[in-house]
């Protein structure tokens, strides 16, 4: 069977506002090590054949030398600085790749995303050429207005939370945020990338089941969080 060309994307461009944190959340540091490293240690012993590394202003020698370098992490091919929104970082990667067959989306600040899931997803994405890593939905859900009145709760049982890597084929995910950009549909208030291939290609997005565990670190409570599912990981 003719071998594919997996490429991930990793964004640790975020600034971590709701921290409170003068450190971006994925430098903090998890039992001795900087919450990136968790994430970039899975994918380097993954399927993945390259990584991709989009990182914030002016941090580009300090993730190679503290990070990339010090804990010899082969597969990042490239690093370098992210856009104002994350839509723009990814786009930033997308357009550093020479060639590739699928791509991985992956949020820095989620540490704990496991061998498992990434594997599964890449075998996912061969079948269906758009996938997205989420979780039933343990809690029920509200629609509401401006005014914060319900104007709809969904069956739960259709209800998923989503987490990354999400996973597209190049050509895809590639044409998807080019019309983006080329229509100014930025408006969307995309918070992840199924959103842009479902609004701009009306593209079918398979679910792949994640883990609970694979949470995203924002505030000072998911730290705590993070101690616990760590101490149960490594």
């Amino acid at each position: 069977m003719e071998h594919k060309k997996i490429v991930a994307i990793i964004l640790a461009a975020g600034t971590g506002k709701r921290m409170e944190s003068n450190i971006p959340k994925q430098y903090l540091v998890l039992q001795d090590k900087p919450i990136l490293y968790y994430s970039l240690k899975t994918f380097e012993e993954s399927n993945v054949d390259e990584i991709i590394l989009v990182v914030g202003n002016g941090e580009i020698e300090y993730c190679r030398e503290e990070i990339v370098d010090k804990f010899k992490f082969k597969k990042v091919r490239k690093i370098l600085e992210g856009g104002s929104e994350r839509y723009h970082s990814v786009f930033k990667g997308l357009n550093v790749i020479n060639y590739a067959d699928y791509i991985l989306i992956h949020d820095g600040a989620r540490p704990f995303i496991s061998l498992e899931t990434i594997n599964r997803t890449i075998e996912e994405v061969g079948t269906y050429n758009a996938c997205v890593v989420g979780v039933p939905s343990k809690d029920t859900v509200k629609i509401v207005n401006e005014e914060g009145i319900v104007m709809e709760t969904p069956n739960r049982d259709k209800v998923w939370a989503v987490q990354t890597p999400q996973a597209f084929s190049y050509e895809i995910i590639k044409r998807a945020y080019e019309m983006l950009f080329k229509n100014n549909q930025e408006n969307l208030k995309i918070t992840d990338d199924a959103m842009v291939v479902e609004y701009t290609l009306n593209f079918p997005v398979k679910l792949v089941m994640g883990d609970y565990t694979n949470i995203k670190i924002t505030t000072p409570d998911d730290l705590i969080i993070g101690q616990s599912i760590l101490s149960r990981m490594w």
